[in-house]
């Protein structure tokens, strides 16, 4: 029997291991030994197994080598964007165009849509590394707060194309967007026994918006929470809940719905009729966009779920099976609708957040690719489509001999859109996109910019090579102290830098670097390094010896770059930071002695408390052991004072976290005062005169006031957008400091009668809780927000001191005067146990009613529709008007009245965005309605057009629509109206309602400044 020795090992290849094998297979005894049996006839066999495995090391990984493409870097929440962004750059007769979109060399990329999105898609297409998207969101007018929010990809395709399509026009490109991604279906309702059909045209892209649905707020840590819940419209989504795939979608989307009993259709000349209803296709487009409803409103739980049924979708989609059972009788029957899967784009998560990436096959071969954020990755056919259907995922047993039943989990990573593209319009789509496509200025500009950046990246990989050397001078300290700055004495980024190699042969300081030196300031020098103890005084290093005297040193003594750069500034190494001293004229021709440690070096600001006035004058190298008394006749001849002048003089030690300023004693020696080399002297002149009055009369109130002082912007709250005034404050200030500073500028003469408001970062608007009276310490604390410090305050003026107010509740309530056009805000405060009824007893005394019995209400009202009816019960405590509209109104007498079976109903004006999906916009004021059994439309038009005062020749033009989910179904004169709406006891924003369309010429009113300005859950938008 042949021995066997086994051994098994695994390693991780990369660049710095390429080479790999065992350490110790076996003792080279054991080999030789006969008894063994591993040697026959000196040969011994040995047998290799080896088994390669895929591994991807992703702090190596290099996209663009692995797979030829590169990713995109997610700004903070932009993975949704960035999986977009790249399934419409896979697109490349989409890029072409976005290339051939004319821009100049001047245009801004932060400014310019086109441009960035230009720029985008060449980066994309020639660097060798991820690409940033901070350009192209600066385009569209987003800031940190936009970017940082996570929105929906089916609305941001929705907006970017129409803006798209709006900078297109006019150009070599108009129409790029209709003909790739536009197709058209038909809407139709027949009847079954009388010969009548009605059919409407509409258009689709495939992509889709959200409407809001309903809106529930709260209080959560003190902070107000809006939550937007919405559900998805657009003009083709295919349902995922309840079908098996795309195919079953499409059966849905076409299915017939039968218009009987209750729900019969008027047909013109013909009264009620039994009808079908539904929709064929009459055209797909080239680039089918199919949005799959993964995220719907769930009406039991009155919130938004995310559908994760199984949903599979074909590598093929025939839209012509079944003998073109989708299509129109008017369908051009000629054009194959055979389509080939392009992109997949995935979502993983729940309903509260998750991740964005896509598969793609840029060229519709058999090679998938994952493009997830900046790491793009090989995959397979199965984890493209497969691992995307969603559903459940079982999990293989652990113990297969007992009889458990299998683990199911729900896989929460699946498609929501597809991206397929027409067999026949393939060569077209995917066309060759290469440089000649690109306008020259913008690859001159990309080129240069790839030019600057590589060169930046070799500097960084060189930077040990180097050090930059940053020489301040007296001329340096005069021009920033008292000035840039004020604490320490020199800014050494403000200063003249160069470059010294620093590799072995140029360690030692060369006379090559002074002769340079010495020449760019014409003058013989000497050098000192300084850097920075923990102190943070500036402190000199071992000295370099002048010009003149280098000659004299040798290697040995001579003290090396990097000893003087880490013994200097030991916090950045690559940097070395000197001191220029040169010889002061008194001292010409005689060189400077040598340095002992005996002396130190000190640097001296004058201050003025009279200007009051800070400012370097000069530096002085005196003897540890003598006194600040022995050196004032020097420093009162840098000043310019007599010889014997009195001065006062501090030693300047800190500012952070805390200003530390001493007195200095100038009968003690500098060693027992503690003064050490690079010391900083503040000295002035005392103030002996009592009738000058200085707001700091000393050098640490000086620098005290210079540390914390803060200029604050102060705004109107009801013009919070415009800065009135600035004031210089202390942060140390209190808040009565604050106020009573405020009131002066204003002329007040209460200061309890201001409120001030902080200022939210995020939104720039103010936050809508304003600070309480002395509900702050300091004035640090107003300008905080979260981790951001702002410079704005908002104030209001107001009638009664502040801290009676805050006993009260406050609303604005407006008024509609039921015969008037004008609308008033009128304020109202109550004790907070008040109740609904008690604020309508105290309007009825500022309003004028249609007559003295009139009965008024109370709504909520929400971006022009009604929320709610307050109960007169009600207390007031817990309404807040900064979110919405408080509406208060006279009760018409038919609503008084209104009989058993009538119904009163909620009736909304709207308009339809331009733009492909046309989508639904409520505007004007929202009212009720009181319909009777049996009333048609042409009946009720009669009552809204006297009731809103409007012209037969505008209304004329007006559309009645019946509105259910945000879509609407628009109705004849002679349709009932009573049998749409069912019998409510409880009105809100989600029911249905009649509709009014038509133009929204109606003037803004103006609301009150802290009404409806704080933003909610925020739409997609791209403002440039």
């Amino acid at each position: 029997m042949i021995p066997i020795c086994v051994a098994e090992t695994q390693h991780q290849f990369n660049a710095r291991e390429s080479d790999w094998g065992f350490k110790s297979f076996m003792p080279l005894s054991e080999l030789y030994d006969p008894s063994r049996g591993y040697l026959a006839n000196d040969t011994v066999y040995i047998e290799a197994e080896v088994v390669v495995r895929k591994v991807l090391d992703y702090w190596s990984y290099d996209s663009k080598k692995e797979t030829g493409f590169v990713g995109l870097k997610n700004q903070g929440a932009t993975c949704y964007m960035n999986s977009l962004l790249q399934t419409l750059y896979h697109i490349p007769y989409f890029r072409k165009a976005v290339y051939h979109m004319p821009t100049t060399e001047n245009d801004a990329p932060t400014a310019s849509i086109p441009l960035a999105l230009q720029s985008l898609f060449y980066k994309l297409q020639y660097n060798d590394t991820s690409v940033a998207t901070k350009e192209l969101t600066k385009s569209f007018g987003w800031d940190t707060y936009d970017s940082f929010m996570q929105h929906d990809v089916q609305e941001l395709n929705r907006v970017l194309c129409e803006k798209l399509e709006d900078k297109m026009k006019g150009t070599v490109v108009e129409g790029t967007i209709q003909q790739l991604f536009e197709g058209h279906h038909m809407n139709y309702i027949e009847c079954i026994n009388v010969d009548y059909k009605s059919t409407r045209e509409e258009s689709f892209y495939g992509t889709s918006f959200l409407k809001i649905h309903s809106v529930i707020f709260f209080y959560l840590s003190n902070v107000f929470v809006i939550l937007a819940c919405s559900y998805l419209v657009a003009d083709l989504q295919l349902d995922v809940k309840g079908c098996k795939d795309v195919y079953a979608s499409f059966d849905k989307y076409v299915e017939v719905e039968r218009l009987e009993g209750d729900n019969k259709y008027h047909a013109e000349g013909h009264g009620l009729q039994d009808a079908k209803k539904g929709v064929l296709f009459i055209d797909f487009p080239p680039v089918l966009q199919l949005q799959l409803k993964r995220f719907e409103y769930d009406f039991m739980r009155d919130s938004m779920v995310k559908i994760n049924d199984r949903y599979e979708f074909p590598l093929e989609l025939d839209l012509d099976r079944e003998d073109g059972k989708y299509l129109s009788p008017d369908a051009d029957r000629s054009v194959r609708n055979l389509y080939t899967l392009h992109s997949v784009l995935v979502h993983s998560g729940g309903i509260h957040g998750g991740h964005y990436y896509a598969f793609i096959r840029p060229t519709l071969s058999d090679q998938w690719y994952k493009f997830d954020d900046e790491r793009v990755t090989k995959e397979d056919l199965k984890r493209a489509l497969e691992e995307q259907y969603g559903g459940e995922e079982e999990l293989p047993q652990t113990n297969p001999g007992f009889n458990n039943p299998p683990f199911k989990f729900t896989k929460y990573s699946n498609a929501y859109m597809l991206v397929y593209i027409r067999d026949s319009d393939k060569d077209k789509i995917i066309c060759n996109v290469d440089e000649k496509d690109i306008a020259e200025h913008l690859r001159v500009r990309l080129k240069k910019e790839q030019e600057e950046k590589e060169d930046k990246r070799k500097y960084k990989a060189q930077a040990h090579l180097f050090t930059i050397i940053k020489v301040a001078r007296d001329q340096d300290l005069k021009e920033q102290i008292g000035k840039d700055i004020y604490f320490y004495l020199v800014d050494h980024d403000k200063v003249q830098e160069g470059i010294l190699t620093s590799v072995e042969e140029m360690d030692y300081v060369k006379t090559v670097f002074w002769e340079e030196v010495a020449k760019e300031f014409g003058i013989p020098v000497r050098v000192r390094g300084s850097g920075f103890r923990q102190s943070d005084k500036t402190i000199p290093i071992v000295p370099i010896a002048p010009l003149h005297l280098r000659r004299n040193y040798n290697r040995v003594s001579a003290p090396i770059v990097g000893q003087i750069r880490e013994a200097s500034n030991k916090a950045n190494t690559a940097e070395l930071k000197l001191f220029l001293e040169v010889e002061l004229l008194d001292e010409r021709p005689i060189p400077p002695p040598e340095k002992s440690k005996e002396d130190i070096l000190l640097f001296f600001k004058l201050y003025d408390p009279e200007k009051p006035e800070l400012r370097y004058v000069g530096r002085l190298m005196v003897k540890s052991s003598s006194k600040p008394m022995d050196i004032t006749g020097k420093l009162n001849e840098m000043a310019g004072f007599a010889p014997d002048e009195e001065i006062e003089l501090y030693e300047e030690i800190k500012f952070e976290p805390g200003v530390m300023c001493e007195h200095l004693d100038k009968k003690k020696s500098f060693r027992l005062c503690q003064i050490e080399d690079g010391d900083i002297i503040c000295f002035q002149k005392p103030l002996v005169n009592k009738e000058i009055e200085c707001r700091y009369p000393a050098v640490p109130s000086f620098l005290e006031y210079v540390q914390n002082r803060q200029l604050v912007r102060f705004r109107a709250l009801e013009k919070f957008k415009e800065d009135e005034f600035v004031l210089e404050l202390s942060k140390l200030h209190s808040y009565d400091d604050v106020v009573e500073t405020v009131a002066q500028k204003l002329g007040l003469d209460d200061p309890s009668k201001l409120r001030l408001a902080s200022h939210n970062c995020y939104s720039q608007q103010p936050k809508p809780q304003p600070i309480k009276y002395r509900g702050v310490d300091r004035l640090s604390d107003m300008l905080v927000h979260y981790n951001q410090t702002s410079d704005i305050l908002y104030y209001e003026v107001l009638d009664i001191p502040l801290p009676e107010l805050q006993g009260l509740k406050t609303l604005k309530v407006a008024f509609h005067h039921s015969t008037k056009e004008e609308v008033v805000i009128h304020t109202i405060r109550l004790p907070k146990q008040s109740t609904v009824g008690d604020v309508i007893n105290e309007l009825k005394k500022k309003v004028e009613l249609s007559h003295p019995d009139a009965e008024l209400r109370i709504l909520e009202v929400f971006y022009h529709k009604i929320y709610k009816i307050f109960p007169l019960t009600g207390r007031i405590e817990n309404i807040n008007d900064q979110y919405w509209t408080l509406r208060a109104e006279e009760i018409p007498e038919e609503e008084k009245n209104i009989g058993p079976n009538d119904r009163l109903i909620l009736v909304y004006h709207f308009a339809k965005e331009t733009g492909q999906n046309q989508q639904v916009q409520n505007f004007g004021e929202p009212f009720f309605l009181v319909i009777h059994e049996g009333e048609t439309l042409e009946e009720i038009k009669n009552r809204i057009q006297k009731k809103l005062h409007v012209s037969d020749e505008d209304f004329a033009k007006w559309k009645f629509a019946f509105m259910s989910m945000g879509r609407p179904e628009y109705l004849q004169d002679s349709d009932v109206v009573y049998n749409r709406f069912q019998r409510r006891d409880v009105y809100g924003a989600f029911e249905q309602y009649l509709g009014l369309e038509h133009t929204d010429t109606t003037p803004k009113r103006a609301y009150a400044a802290n009404q409806n300005r704080h933003a909610y859950e925020k739409p997609v938008k791209i403002y440039n």
